[in-house]
């Protein structure tokens, strides 16, 4: 990634919230369809992180972590716009994301994946030691799906 074209932000006031739900609900596995509304109420409840376009300040690439910001978290609805992939926009996330994670200090983030698991790797993630130790608790739908 060009780093003088693309700039990786924390700032939540800076989020293109129409970007974000576009983005995720129609390119998203695990979006796709996602309301409005349940995507800002996502927003609302997370730390938010986005990588923009020094030109002209556009939003590219999204995530939110759900946390307690002391303890643990979770990562979630991690995005680029779809011209962008390959172009290390991606990679520029995820290393500021795990920059704003270090200086929270939290004792373990989760995240889970279909596809990326060598993106994330490069970033310190790895398989979840003693997976038979974790339960999920599925949602009234009955599904337990991210």
């Amino acid at each position: 990634m060009d780093e003088t074209a693309y700039e990786f932000s924390a700032d939540a006031a800076r989020i293109d919230r129409g970007w974000v739900h576009r983005t995720l609900s129609e390119h998203a596995y695990w979006a796709i369809g996602r309301s409005r509304a349940l995507q800002d109420a996502a927003i609302d409840g997370s730390r938010c992180f986005g990588v923009y376009r020094r030109a002209d300040g556009r939003q590219v690439a999204f995530a939110r972590l759900v946390t307690d910001g002391a303890t643990f978290g979770w990562l979630a609805d991690v995005i680029v716009d779809p011209a962008l992939r390959g172009e290390g926009v991606g990679k520029a996330l995820v290393a500021g994301v795990a920059a704003e994670l270090d200086a929270l200090g939290l004792k373990r983030t989760l995240l889970m994946t279909s596809d990326a698991h060598g993106l994330y790797a490069q970033n310190g993630w790895g398989p979840v030691s003693s997976p038979e130790n974790w339960l999920v608790r599925p949602g009234p739908d009955g599904r337990a799906s991210f």
